[in-house]
């Protein structure tokens, strides 16, 4: 598997890594199994937030990534407290809170740092220097190795660019959201900041399961229909030995800014064919061509630089 530098850092990260968001509790076997195997075929970048399963997650992920975890990156995220009565959450991104959330994160976590812990969004409103002040207190401290943040917002992933030294920025990106193209992946890679791309199969949309979904759904400005026209039009244009979960992967990896792509996994088979995408060929200059084509240009309507 291709290791890639986190923007000016030591930190390598593979060029897939494993979003563990979507492994949940009643299915620890296989979800401790899919942590395994994605690590034997050189996954190196796990990552989960204090947020998931009010903080089940971080628990799983640390206690099953333990007999491997000087080998690998393992990133979560802070800015989100749940409400007392566990129904909704609150946004602080204040330094109070963020220099008591991380002690919590690495207590469930099980270790005693954490490789790349990032904001988890952010508003233009914040007191961004505050939070930058937070992180940077917590890197001198050796309780983070670095930080970054993730957010779509334009505007505040500008500020923490300029005025932070974060090292990555995670934000969705797929074939059926092209936003970070207007302008954040050249932004980004002129900066030498890497970008983390979540979402790469869209919520299954990019894969074999979309015929099956209900053409009634949809994915921000795509119905589901639209977007098996889509999916048919690019079996028909690529026509490769990639699947299309692969290709998706492949195209959200084809932006050299992109580091890492993080897609989820609710099974080791379906983790199995994401990883497998690191083994195909990249996508040549003529698919990418081929994809913008058949895809919409999306643009950010909101929170714009």
């Amino acid at each position: 598997m291709k290791q890639n530098k986190l923007g000016t850092s030591d930190l390598l990260v593979s060029e897939i890594g494993l979003g563990c968001m979507s492994i949940e509790p009643g299915n620890e076997t296989e979800g401790k199994e899919m942590i395994q195997r994605a690590y034997e075929e050189g996954v190196t970048l796990f990552d989960t937030a204090d947020l998931y399963q009010f903080g089940w997650n971080e628990e799983f992920v640390g206690k099953s990534v333990k007999p491997f975890r000087d080998k690998i990156v393992l990133s979560t995220k802070v800015g989100n407290r749940w409400t007392e009565d566990k129904k909704s959450w609150d946004w602080d991104p204040s330094k109070t809170y963020i220099k008591s959330a991380v002690k919590d994160s690495l207590q469930r976590l099980q270790t005693d740092y954490i490789d790349l812990y990032q904001l988890h969004g952010g508003t233009i409103e914040d007191n961004m220097d505050e939070t930058i002040s937070a992180f940077d207190e917590l890197k001198k401290e050796g309780l983070i190795r670095e930080y970054g943040i993730s957010s779509i917002r334009p505007n505040v992933i500008s500020y923490y660019a300029e005025h932070s030294d974060i090292v990555s920025v995670m934000m969705q990106y797929s074939i059926l959201d092209r936003r970070p193209e207007e302008e954040m992946l050249d932004f980004l890679y002129d900066k030498n900041i890497s970008v983390i791309a979540r979402g790469p199969v869209a919520k299954g949309w990019l894969s074999e399961r979309a015929l099956q979904r209900n053409e009634s759904d949809q994915y921000l400005d795509y119905q589901g229909k639209e977007i098996q026209v889509l999916v048919q039009n690019l079996h028909s244009e690529l026509g490769s030995e990639r699947s299309l979960s692969q290709t998706a992967i492949r195209y959200a990896l084809h932006h050299p800014a992109v580091a890492s792509a993080i897609p989820g996994a609710s099974s080791v088979k379906q983790l199995l064919s994401n990883i497998g995408a690191s083994a195909s060929e990249k996508l040549s200059s003529e698919e990418v061509a081929a994809v913008r084509s058949l895809s919409k240009p999306n643009v950010y309507e909101q929170h714009r630089r």
